[in-house]
């Protein structure tokens, strides 16, 4: 059974930190891509920024230069280092992985933490 458990969420003022991070469980095959979306009330899910396990990294327009992604494959962990926080960041993150198991892809997502930005 994989499992994505993250952790890091809260209530900060706008312009400062927090560091989210995402641990997986019970991989039986190789992880290919790992990242953090967010969705706001109202809006859609949205990608905030992945990394694949080679190194490639993606993020959102808003978020580069604030937001920085890292990854420990050996420790199937991904984290998310969020800085220069701005009330239109407040969401619920979740921590996704792209799993291939005997040639099929599979995406399998964190339950979500709560991120809320306000003075």
């Amino acid at each position: 059974q994989v499992q994505l458990v993250e952790s890091g969420g809260g209530l900060v003022q706008p312009g400062g930190s927090l560091r989210l991070s995402c641990t997986a469980s019970g991989i039986i095959g190789s992880i290919r891509a790992m990242g953090w979306y967010r969705q706001a009330p109202g809006k859609e899910r949205e990608l905030v920024a992945d990394i694949s396990n080679g190194g490639i990294i993606n993020y959102v327009d808003s978020v580069k230069g604030r937001f920085t992604i890292s990854r420990d494959n050996a420790e199937n962990t991904v984290s998310l280092q969020m800085n220069s926080l701005k009330p239109e960041d407040t969401a619920v993150y979740y921590c996704y992985a792209q799993v291939r198991i005997k040639g099929i892809v599979y995406n399998y997502w964190g339950q979500g933490t709560q991120v809320t930005v306000s003075s």
